[in-house]
């Protein structure tokens, strides 16, 4: 396996130190543009066609990630936390320990180059503040990335995210992604990737998508989420899976769910799978979702 890093400290100095007319074109072409294999996946231009329309700033700004616009003197603190060598070691480590526990188990992994970042995150964006303070995305096979409000928190709970979105990667390397994509297929991505987590780092690094939602509300949420299960596309699984609070900020149907229930539902499914089955938590990975389903419907009146 080979693990690539883009370093982001020094393209977000170069960003802090550019003349306003600058900054968008470095971040576009230094800081996105090696990830163009995965903007292709979710269509997302580089750069519109037309002056304001959809491109990879409005889109990564959408996400949680510092748009280049603020990157200026306020961030050099921020900037000088994310250049944190041991941040970097740390999360590197954690992307190669979870793809060689994969190897190690013997299951085959399709992709042999990888490409990992860790971004700055606004502290102002809403899925920011709700996810408290740290993100990552790992979906598209051969792509890794994190983003974060730099702290002594967010920094420390990092690579543990990574572990979880290393097992996506893994994940649809085996399984194939559609944009119809099925409640009960996120539930169960999710929830293995949580699993796999607290595997590598302990249930103390349970992600706040676990974390906030209330233990004694899961069998409440899990009526409404069961109703769900078979709803495809992301306008329609967002409440299920982000909740409502989420689904309102992009104009999608609220199903009376609070912040991540779908996450925690998903982490407590798989959990319960593990513990029924024996099976490691490395074949689970890559096994279809309907095939977990299927072995856990007593899951859902317990």
């Amino acid at each position: 396996m080979n693990l690539k890093t883009l370093y982001s400290p020094d393209i977000y100095r170069h960003i802090m130190e550019a003349a306003p007319d600058r900054k968008n074109d470095i971040y576009r072409y230094e800081l996105m543009l090696p990830f163009q294999g995965k903007w292709d996946c979710y269509h997302i231009p580089l750069k519109a066609e037309t002056p304001g329309g959809y491109d990879i700033i409005m889109a990564s700004s959408m996400l949680g990630l510092l748009p280049p616009a603020k990157i200026d003197s306020s961030y050099a603190e921020a900037i000088e936390l994310l250049a944190d060598k041991t941040l970097w070691d740390n999360s590197k480590a954690s992307i190669e320990n979870s793809l060689a526990r994969f190897e190690k188990a013997g299951i085959e992994l399709h992709n042999d180059e990888y490409l990992f970042s860790i971004f700055l995150a606004n502290p102002e964006n809403a899925y920011t503040v709700m996810n408290e303070g740290y993100c990552g995305d790992g979906g598209i096979p051969g792509y890794i990335m994190a983003w974060l409000v730099p702290g002594e928190g967010t920094m420390r709970r990092l690579p543990a995210a990574l572990a979880h979105e290393t097992n996506h990667n893994v994940r649809y390397q085996h399984i194939r992604w559609t944009n119809n994509i099925t409640l009960g297929e996120m539930l169960v991505s999710e929830g293995l990737a949580e699993n796999f987590a607290v595997s590598m780092f302990g249930e103390e690094y349970l992600g706040p998508w676990v974390t906030k939602t209330d233990r004694e509300l899961i069998p409440l949420i899990k009526e409404i989420i069961r109703g769900g299960l078979h709803a495809t596309g992301l306008d329609n699984i967002t409440a299920y899976l982000y909740g409502d609070e989420m689904a309102e900020m992009q104009n999608y149907p609220k199903v009376g769910l609070p912040y991540c229930a779908g996450y925690a539902t998903g982490y407590y499914l798989i959990k319960y799978y593990l513990q029924k089955t024996g099976i490691p938590i490395e074949e689970a990975t890559v096994l279809p979702a309907e095939n977990i389903l299927s072995e856990t419907e007593e899951f859902w009146i317990m």
